[in-house]
Parts: structure tokens; sequence; C-alpha cells
């Protein structure tokens, strides 16, 4: 299974011990989590500590999750950081469906663990990326290892940030480029393979290297699905092909 170096520090408030140890622990192999028991102490950690990202529960005695966000609105030094809130259906429809700007996404509960997780680390994939981008050697450029963020990570990033770019993925003597335009993957060129099986081949890669130039352009367009079709399109063929040698 692939580590992803842990840059990303997400905290988790709850005033329920066992729903915030349970989001923590299914958060903690994708990022540095931090927990707070409600919000109000939840205020006086990121005042501390700023995090990247805050996955708050609605209701909560005291200062609650909407309370929370809009002082943390309310503060220059806080403002920037996303939300995920965690409630009931009717409250995100009738409370916090207004709340637009630095919300990510609401997750209504009873709720699965896997599905707040994978909702979750697509933000944190895409916070990461722009870390690497403020710490690029180059203007415009980032270089990272795919043992650090997976391809498919990568692709869910780009698309989520709606990046134009070109990423260019090496594994040994193979090299592998990808344009996107606004998120979407419109052209990929492996070898002699171009479109949407190039992007086939190489989205199992799990080691070696990638580079995304911001600078670059996609000139054609070679891919038939979205970036979100390509991925699923990939997993399905991969799900075909495993289930074809079982049974062989």
């Amino acid at each position: 299974m692939m580590t992803l170096l842990k840059t990303v520090k997400v905290l988790v408030v709850d005033d329920n011990p066992l729903v915030r140890e349970l989001i923590a622990r299914g958060m903690e192999p994708h990022a540095e989590v931090a927990t707070a028991a409600d919000g109000a102490d939840a205020l006086l950690k990121v005042v501390d500590n700023p995090p990247d990202l805050i996955i708050s529960d609605y209701k909560m005695a005291g200062l609650d999750g909407r309370q929370l966000y809009e002082k943390l609105r309310g503060r220059e030094q806080t403002r920037h950081i996303p939300f995920i809130f965690v409630a009931g259906r009717g409250d995100i429809e009738e409370k916090l469906r207004p709340l637009v700007d630095g919300v990510e996404d609401f997750i209504p509960k009873p709720f699965f663990l896997k599905d707040l997780v994978r909702l979750a680390k697509k933000v944190v994939d895409r916070l990461h990326l722009e870390k690497l981008q403020q710490r690029a050697s180059r203007p415009g450029v980032i270089q990272g290892r795919l043992e650090e963020m997976g391809i498919t990570d990568l692709m869910q990033s780009l698309e989520m940030g709606g990046k134009s770019c070109r990423l260019t993925l090496r594994r040994d003597r193979e090299e592998c480029e990808l344009y996107f335009v606004a998120g979407q993957c419109r052209h990929a060129q492996l070898g002699a393979l171009e479109g949407d099986e190039a992007v086939y081949q190489v989205v199992h890669w799990t080691e070696g290297d990638f580079e995304i130039d911001f600078n670059a352009a996609a000139g054609r367009t070679t891919t038939t699905r979205s970036t979100t079709g390509l991925l699923m399109e990939a997993m399905r063929l991969l799900d075909e092909a495993n289930s074809n040698k079982v049974e062989s």
C-alpha cells in the first residue's frame, strides 16, 4: 500500500469521543491528524496551530460547527482553512448549505467511514499538491515520486483543482505525458499509444517519478472520456483482467 508523506494537517472536531476517534483513525494513514473535543477546543487549537483542513461535526454543545466556521472566517489568519461538515440531512439543507466559501463538502449522518475518508482524502491530496507547488524549485513546475502520491490521486487532484498542465510520468525507461485542460485529461501519449489506451496502461504504475508543468498546454485532443471517466474505466478493465486470471 502506498504511503503519502504527511504534509497535510487535519483537525477532527466532534464532541462524541467515539466518532471523533473513528474519524481520526480513518484519516491517520493520509494526513497528520489532531482532534478537538468541541468547537471551543477547536478554536483554541486552530489559533495556536492552524490545520490545512477541518472535519467538523455541526451539532455540538456550546460552540457548534457553524459558529466555529464563522469565527475562523472572521480572522485573516484562519479564513482560508477549508471545512468538511458532518451533519444531519435537515441541518445540511437548512443551516449549512448556504455556507459555500471554503466548504469542501457535507457528509450526511449516518455515514460510512470509508465514504468520509474517500472524500476527505481527495481534499488532502489536492492540498498536498498545492504544498508541493509552493515548494517548487522552478516556477510552475512540481516534481515528486509516485511512491509519495499515486497517479490516481494526482489525476483526481488536478481534476478537483480544475488545473491546466502537463503531467509527465517516468518509470525506468518509459515516459508518459498527460495534458490537462481545466482538470480534464485531453491528451495522453505513452510510446506509440495515445489517448484513452495510454491512460489505461499507465494509471497502475506504483513507482517512478512525476512532474507537473503548469506552463505547458495541450495542443491535441486524443481522449474520449472525462478524467473521472478514464479512471473508472481503468479500474473496470483491471477488475476484468483480474477476474479472467482467476477463471483461467
